[in-house]
């Protein structure tokens, strides 16, 4: 499984079949040599919940995550492209409907509520599309 994603993490909780693992997700400036000097954060430790069967992993045990290519595309494309085409669409209808620009553009902000709502409802379906696999690091 060498093309896709994957990081580094550290076992917290187990609830079998469920694995939680901490990463630390880092940016691409965490690498820069001039970092110390910026006040962009770097780094953030994230939980994943894993599905796993196997039995084979203990708490604070360090694991490697692996993920496909194809489900950070659709989790960009889910969580920034089409939020942001839902904006610009609705800001862009509401004033042509309207003629009043702040109308079209609290339209357009306010589609975020019932976007964001209905990924949140389908959080159980989600989960089985973004799918990831544990290994153990030798």
């Amino acid at each position: 499984m060498s093309k896709g994603i994957q990081h580094t993490g550290i076992i917290e909780k187990i609830d079998h079949p469920r694995i939680y693992v901490r990463i630390v997700q880092e940016s691409a400036c965490s690498k820069c040599q001039a970092k110390t000097f910026c006040m962009s954060r770097d780094s953030q430790p994230k939980t994943i919940e894993i599905e796993d069967h196997s039995g084979n992993f203990e708490i604070n045990e360090q694991v490697l995550i692996y993920g496909r290519y194809a489900m950070g595309i659709h989790a960009v494309w889910l969580a920034f492209v089409l939020p942001l085409l839902l904006i610009v669409l609705l800001v862009m209808t509401g004033t042509l409907l309207f003629e009043n620009e702040l109308i079209g553009g609290f339209a357009g902000l306010l589609i975020l509520l019932p976007y964001y709502m209905i990924l949140y409802l389908m959080r159980d379906k989600l989960k089985q599309k973004f799918v990831f696999t544990l290994s153990k690091i030798f």
